[in-house]
């Protein structure tokens, strides 16, 4: 009975965490970039009372044995990169990536940190930044006599100049694509930085080996399908709902062992 107490506590922990999972996906339902995540369980080891093919009498053995399982517990949280919905904003400076890659961003400290979150803006210096102000890698600037920017589907950023008969080329935004970028960490605003699980980046033009091209004037929305989050929202709930019941069986089990003495 006492293990029927800790399993279930650790079913009712895991589903915890799943909802906790699924809270968040939800939270980010309209985050421009925000790949949703996914909790993966692993069952704990098991009380061998007896092991699969041991003899049970003169020439005959237990075809299954018995085996008691101890529960469940978290073993991963994995993240979804499937592409999501694009949406035409028309700010020049929004840019989605259709396809692979990430655009890749200066950090303070010489790091760099990775996002599919293109709304981007320009700074005081004329460098296209985040909505936090941290620069592209990518070295363009923006001159302020310029009166139109528009951004190629390989990265080509040129603009319109005053007094110029032909737009000029400011240079070309690259891409960044990893070979497992579901192991890059998460650091919140919409940034992922580098860890031994991805690999390391491959940084190229958009549109060649591999990468994704780019879209300006859009943005890449959550791929956070709301109606699905709410269905493992029920499941989530209708699970540690059962695993308490487990609890109060077992503990109503005990409690009538307890007045048998």
């Amino acid at each position: 009975m006492l293990r029927a107490l800790s399993t279930a506590a650790t079913g009712m922990e895991a589903q915890e965490t799943r909802l906790d999972v699924t809270a968040n996906n939800v939270a980010n339902a309209s985050t421009p970039g925000f790949k949703r995540m996914r909790a993966e369980f692993a069952d704990l080891l098991y009380q061998q009372l007896r092991a699969p093919g041991a003899p049970t009498g003169a020439g005959t053995r237990s075809p299954t044995g018995v085996q008691v399982g101890m529960g469940v517990k978290i073993d991963g949280t994995s993240r979804s990169f499937a592409e999501g919905d694009l949406r035409q904003t028309g700010n020049p400076l929004d840019v989605a990536i259709e396809g692979n890659g990430f655009f890749a961003i200066q950090l303070p400290g010489d790091r760099l940190g990775y996002t599919r979150d293109g709304a981007f803006a320009l700074d005081a210096e004329g460098r296209i930044v985040t909505t936090e102000g941290y620069p592209l890698v990518a070295d363009v600037t923006v001159p302020p006599e310029a009166q139109a920017v528009s951004i190629a589907g390989d990265g080509t950023v040129t603009a319109v100049i005053a007094g110029e008969p032909t737009p000029v080329e400011l240079g070309k935004l690259e891409l960044t694509s990893f070979a497992n970028p579901a192991g890059l960490a998460a650091m919140g605003k919409n940034l992922f930085t580098e860890t031994a699980a991805s690999g390391t980046p491959f940084t190229g033009a958009p549109g060649e080996d591999g990468l994704g091209t780019l879209a300006q004037g859009t943005l890449e929305l959550s791929n956070v399908k709301v109606v699905e989050e709410m269905i493992d929202l029920i499941s989530g709930q209708r699970a540690y709902e059962t695993n308490a019941r487990v609890v109060k069986a077992a503990d109503e089990m005990l409690d009538q062992t307890a007045r048998l003495g």
